[in-house]
This record gives C-alpha cells, sequence and structure tokens, in this order.
C-alpha cells in the first residue's frame, strides 16, 4: 500500500520546452556567446577601452529605450523620440551659449539650460500621450506627428546651423569618467535602476502591465486608464530629452539634422529584443538592456572580424525577427 501511495504521489518528470527556454533566456544566452566567442577571437576584446566603447555608444539607445519600454509595456508605441532628442539637444545650446539670453553665470546658465530642454521634451511627450489618451489616436499615428515636425522644429530653433560649443560644465555629461566610468553610462544605470523599480514595485508598474494586456478589463478594474498613458508617454519624451543632451555633450556640437536620427527603431528594436511583448501587457527595463547590449556586441563582433557594415545590419534585422517571432510561439503556446 506504502508502494502505491509513494508512486502515485511522486511528481511527475518536467521537460523544458525549448522554444519557452529561448523565448524567456535566448537573448541572454546569445549574448554570453558573443562575449565567450569575442574572448577567444577578437583581440583585444578584454580591455577597460573596448569596454568603454561598447557601453558608450549603446547608453544612448539604452536611455531611450526605457522610456520606450514603458509606452510598448501599455500596448502603444513612439515613433518621435528621435525628434525629441534633436528639439532638447537644439533648445539647451541656445541657452547656455546666450543666444536667447545673455549669459551671466555659466553654471547657472548649464542648469537653467538642462531643466529647460528636459521640461520641454517631457511636455512633448504628455503631447504625444493627450493625442493617444484623450484624442483617441492611433499611437503609431499620434507620434508620427512629431516624428516628422519635430525635427523641423528643432531646425527652425536653429536656423538649420551647426552649434558648436565648448562649455566644461555641460560637457562633463558625454566626457567626463570619474573612476574610468563614463558620466553617461552612470545616467543608465540610474535609470534602469528607477524604471525596473516602477515597473517590479510599484502600483504604477502594475498598472502600465495590466493597460497593455488588456485595455477595456484595466478600465473596468479602476485603473486610469488614461492617465497611464499620458505618464508613460511623457518619461518616454524625457528619457528622449536625456538621451539628446548627453549625444551634443559627446560630441561639443549640436546638429539639428542629425541627432537622434533613426533612434525610434534602435529603441524599438531594443525592446523587441529584450523580450517585451509589441503588443503590451510585458514589460522588462532589463531584457531592454540586454537586448541592445546583445545588438551592439553583433554589430561590434561583425566588424571587430572584418565583416563589412552592411552584414552587420542584417544580422541584426534577423535578430529582430527571430526576436518577434520568438514572441508569437510563446503567445501561442
Amino acid at each position: 500500500m506504502s508502494e502505491t501511495v509513494s508512486s502515485s504521489s511522486a511528481k511527475p518528470a518536467r521537460f523544458v520546452d525549448p522554444l519557452d527556454f529561448l523565448a524567456r533566456y535566448g537573448t541572454l544566452v546569445a549574448l554570453a556567446l558573443l562575449i565567450v566567442f569575442n574572448l577567444f577571437f577578437t583581440r583585444n576584446f578584454a580591455t577597460l577601452q573596448t569596454l568603454n566603447v561598447n557601453l558608450t555608444q549603446v547608453c544612448t539607445i539604452v536611455i531611450v529605450a526605457i522610456g520606450m519600454t514603458m509606452v510598448i509595456g501599455t500596448g502603444g508605441i513612439d515613433l518621435s523620440v528621435g525628434s525629441i532628442m534633436a528639439i532638447s539637444g537644439a533648445l539647451a545650446p541656445l541657452i547656455f551659449l546666450g543666444t536667447i539670453f545673455p549669459v551671466g553665470n555659466m553654471g547657472v546658465s548649464v542648469a537653467v539650460a538642462i531643466a529647460v530642454a528636459l521640461l520641454a521634451a517631457t511636455l512633448l511627450g504628455l503631447f504625444n500621450g493627450w493625442l493617444v489618451a484623450k484624442m483617441r489616436i492611433q499611437p503609431i499615428i499620434a507620434t508620427l506627428v512629431l516624428f516628422i515636425a519635430g525635427r523641423g522644429i528643432a531646425q527652425v530653433l536653429t536656423n538649420g546651423n551647426l552649434q558648436v560649443f565648448r562649455v566644461p560644465e555641460f560637457q562633463w555629461i558625454g566626457l567626463a569618467r570619474p573612476f574610468g566610468i563614463p558620466v553617461q553610462v552612470m545616467i543608465m544605470v540610474v535609470m534602469i535602476v528607477l524604471a525596473a523599480w516602477v515597473l517590479q514595485r510599484t502600483v504604477f508598474g502594475r498598472q502600465i502591465l495590466a493597460t497593455g494586456g488588456n485595455e477595456k478589463a484595466a478600465d473596468l478594474a479602476g485603473i486610469p486608464v488614461d492617465r497611464v498613458k499620458l505618464a508613460v508617454y511623457a518619461i518616454s519624451g524625457f528619457c528622449a530629452g536625456v538621451a539628446g543632451l548627453v549625444v551634443i555633450a559627446i560630441n561639443s556640437a549640436s546638429d539639428a539634422n542629425l541627432v537622434g536620427l533613426g533612434m525610434e527603431l534602435d529603441a524599438i528594436a531594443a525592446v523587441a529584443v529584450g523580450g517585451t511583448l509589441l503588443v503590451g501587457g510585458k514589460a522588462t527595463v532589463i531584457g531592454t538592456l540586454i537586448g541592445a547590449l546583445t545588438i551592439q556586441l553583433v554589430r561590434y563582433t561583425l566588424l571587430a572580424n572584418g565583416l563589412p557594415e552592411g552584414a552587420a545590419l542584417m544580422v541584426q534585422a534577423a535578430i529582430i525577427a527571430g526576436a518577434v517571432w520568438l514572441q508569437q510561439q510563446g503567445r501561442v503556446r
């Protein structure tokens, strides 16, 4: 009898579904394999300089992708982030160079410039949210408005001219390296930690995922869906504003034609590869970081081993397509 009981109570062996495993951990596995490959086959990979190069190249994408993760978590999309970067990057030099009004104390002017640029970026994001939440315009159309008009606004602000500056009080954002760590990497890490905490530990984070998972059910449950949408688009605008300031600080110049160009695609790619569902309802900031690092490291690996830029772009496209396919398989199962 005892044998019968123990046999019936034994738990059946659990088999890991390969597709489910890849959907959950595929990007992390790919990143680990890329690191191992480069350690053995890419010269000078295991150096602080290589690490800094890759981190500085990916940090602005990650900063923008943090806001994009929250927007996509609600089932939306934000095509305007590159243009908002251009506006933020155009506004700040106009203030601290004294183009709008005479510069007094440079430290104060830089602080005002950063505050105004970030406020403008946040308000532009809020405008996107208003179009989506209040005007009921499809997110891809609503954010297309600023995608087109935003860069024009930046060009009008600067008369299409390149703004070159030498202002150490501002440039430290992109050029300083305390303890050997680039400041923009520190900014990225702080923003990742805050965003991950919001998504995982706060009521607002749960509201984001509920809105993206089933908007009607979330509304019936008393979740302020419109306010959630307004908030995530404002956050996306703020993140784009931060990235715009970092980019012009790195380059010591602001070019309204180039700052943030194509950034919306890079950010969406990082979010998709990182495991956030593009239809909403699931969002992971840590996954977005891993996705961005994977895409960057693929590009670095191919270029460092002699493959042309075109090949790197095609491989990146294949990775994005594969990530979205795995997402679909996971949803079906």
